[in-house]
């Protein structure tokens, strides 16, 4: 390789890793939710840096390469490579870049829209491991049993770990009707499921009316437009004359910021504090309901420990406000943000930017919000899919309470 052409390529390296990234570029932000339970935020943002020791590190490092190293180099992954591995030195479990293909998958993921087997999945740092939240109802990952607290150890005979969580997500996609091997450990059990792929469509709000003319409705997930069919599932509710409310939050592993607080808003006061966000240099920004409330009836919101993020954004609004009751046992406590900063070349990054707070004040990342009433599930149900009601215990707790 010539002189010249390595020239080049070090250019190259050195634009994408220093500049696409940590340049001064006005980015677009985009709204969508991940797996792994992120809160996004939106926002308009200007990044810069100034790092020359690594550019010099990296070239002594392609020069070592050029010299020693026995194989093709393929320019594409060692440039994603280096950019991969740079934003990984941050050691945020939530910071990550996404090349193009990832990005696209992201986005289309968030607006319930791809073709797989129908899984919530997150990573678990202190197990060094890939976790299930939850399987989509009625999804090939449901029918075939896959439950909350599944480790996620292999892919086709791949071993993962809790890093691998966008590669695993991508190995568990294809086209609909192929198949896809997952080793599965359960209760120290290894497991093994063959699934076949199909297009998964994305139920964001299940309601239905219990004994005693109370309203439930389930939110599995807050994908775009859930606020807006949140809205229409309980118009439905009310036109049975609903005296009361059960909001389910169980397993719900968050996502778009916007959608819970739109949420909140249809039982709050207006102007009333539903979100408060804090910055890197402290600034508060107070988030209030626009809106006057549509629901006006007595409220308890279920939780577990797989509630997070937007989950725990809406239930907070509604205990700190005196809005409902929380039943169930202590949150996840993923307190903080992300904004998805989109790229010239498709590629982006999803960074922290922000931690939030309920409208008390209170903390929730890494501590979870505790629930009003603590009931936990008999241990043979605790990651049981469909639980009768009267073994519910959780659900009973509710309904004992509104009535």
């Amino acid at each position: 390789m010539s002189s010249e052409k390595r020239q080049k390529i070090y250019k190259i390296i050195m634009l994408i890793v220093l500049v696409a990234i940590v340049s001064s570029l006005l980015t677009t932000i985009a709204i969508y939710k991940t797996s792994d339970g992120t809160s996004i935020g939106k926002k308009y943002v200007f990044v810069t840096s100034k790092n020359s020791d690594l550019s010099t590190r990296l070239e002594s490092f392609r020069k070592i390469i050029d010299t020693k190293f026995l194989g093709e180099v393929n320019e594409d992954k060692l440039t994603e490579g280096a950019i991969k591995g740079y934003i990984a030195g941050l050691q945020d479990p939530y910071t990550e870049y996404m090349n193009k293909e990832e990005m696209e998958e992201f986005t289309q993921d968030a607006m319930g829209n791809f073709v797989g087997i129908g899984i919530y999945m997150t990573k678990d740092t202190d197990k060094n491991a890939i976790v299930v939240i939850s399987p989509i109802k009625d999804t090939p990952a449901y029918k075939a049993g896959i439950l909350p607290g599944d480790i996620i150890s292999k892919v086709n005979d791949v071993e993962y770990k809790a890093d691998d969580l966008n590669v695993v997500a991508n190995r568990i996609k294809g086209e609909s009707g192929s198949k896809v091997k997952l080793e599965i450990i359960r209760d120290g059990k290894t497991l093994n499921f063959e699934i076949q792929r199909e297009k998964i469509k994305i139920n964001h709000v299940e309601n239905k009316v219990l004994d005693g003319n109370i309203g439930y409705l389930k939110l599995n997930t807050f994908d775009e437009g859930c606020g807006e069919e949140f809205k229409q599932k309980y118009e439905e509710l009310k036109k049975q004359n609903v005296k009361a409310l059960i909001v389910d939050l169980r397993n719900n592993g968050g996502g778009i910021v916007d959608e819970a607080i739109s949420i909140a808003e249809t039982m709050s006061d207006k102007d009333e504090t539903l979100l408060i966000t804090v910055d890197k240099n402290n600034n508060k920004e107070y988030t209030k309901s626009k809106n006057e409330k549509i629901i006006d009836v007595p409220i308890v919101v279920l939780v577990n420990g797989n509630s997070a993020s937007a989950s725990e954004i809406l239930a907070g609004a509604l205990k700190d406000n005196g809005k409902a009751k929380l039943v169930g046992t202590k949150t996840y406590g993923k307190g903080v943000i992300q904004e998805l900063i989109t790229l010239t070349d498709g590629s982006g990054l999803k960074i922290t930017t922000e931690e939030y707070y309920t409208p008390k004040e209170n903390k929730i990342n890494k501590i979870g919000i505790e629930p009003d009433e603590e009931v936990k599930l008999p241990a043979e149900l605790e990651n049981t899919l469909e639980i009768e009601e009267s073994k519910d215990t959780q659900l009973q707790k509710a309904i004992e309470l509104l009535k």
